[in-house]
């Protein structure tokens, strides 16, 4: 019974990656399957972002070897492209998640090393900022989730779902605009209102962080489906990876105004 409440907990995620399609297995998952485990998780969250971290190295390397943007802009449309539909597979199809998260996080690699040598040609530095100020996120986040400090109730699990799906909706009308010659002027602004846009995305990224801990915990903790190992790192892995390049887009921001 505790397993099946899990599962009915689990579907009330606020983060877009814990659709409740993921939680709809047949009941005889639960009863017949090697458990979750809190340790398993963090291993395979460590091997994701190794992966990511290999194919995000070996793209930065193409761009310095030559030190044209083009070189990579094939890299990263690979990536962001393949990295999509790997998510779309993981989401909807989580069994999947052993083979189809480790797929993610080497295309996402290609995207995230691109971008950031891009970036960093740009503004010397900046990439290292980035990468620390996402890592002091996760750690902030989860000392202060373990404490108590910051707890996931329904309401908050509403109020960030909603301004998640918020956000999303306005990239994807943003990109729509683009067709026509046009955009959503304060998403990419460095004025104010860009920066102050930006930072309000940067809070949201990282509270959902709070989700994944939530989520991976109590999975362990109700004996859950060992694939949701996979499919919990998945998550993380595409948390950080936002809560990364929105950081990297604030700093471009602020960079840009000296």
């Amino acid at each position: 019974m505790a397993r099946h409440r899990a599962l009915e907990m689990f579907g009330r995620s606020g983060n877009p990656a814990f659709k409740s399609k993921a939680f709809t297995e047949s009941s005889s998952d639960f009863s017949t399957s090697e458990p979750m485990t809190l340790s398993g998780t963090v291993n395979k969250t460590g091997l994701y972002l190794l992966l990511c971290f290999i194919t995000a190295a070996w793209t930065w390397s193409q761009f310095y070897a030559t030190g044209d943007p083009g070189s990579v802009y094939v890299y990263v449309g690979v990536g962001i492209v393949g990295g999509l539909i790997a998510a779309l597979v993981t989401i909807f199809k989580p069994t999947t998640a052993a083979i189809s998260a480790p797929i993610y996080a080497l295309l996402e690699g290609f995207a995230v090393g691109g971008v950031s040598a891009v970036v960093e040609a740009s503004y010397p530095g900046i990439v290292i900022q980035a990468v620390g100020l996402t890592f002091g996120t996760l750690a902030a986040l989860l000392i202060a989730y373990k404490t108590g400090l910051i707890k996931p109730t329904e309401n908050f699990r509403l109020m960030l779902f909603a301004a998640t799906g918020g956000i999303l909706l306005l990239y994807i009308v943003n990109i729509i605009m683009r067709f026509f010659g046009t955009e959503i002027g304060f998403i990419h602004s460095n004025g104010l209102m860009g920066i102050g846009f930006s930072l309000v995305v940067v809070a949201i990224a990282a509270l959902n962080l709070v989700l994944d801990f939530d989520f991976i915990e109590q999975g362990a903790e109700h004996g859950a489906p060992k694939y949701l190992e996979a499919f919990g790192a998945f998550s993380l892995m595409v948390t950080l990876i936002w809560l990364y390049f929105e950081i990297l887009r604030l700093l471009t921001k602020l960079y840009s105004r000296n």
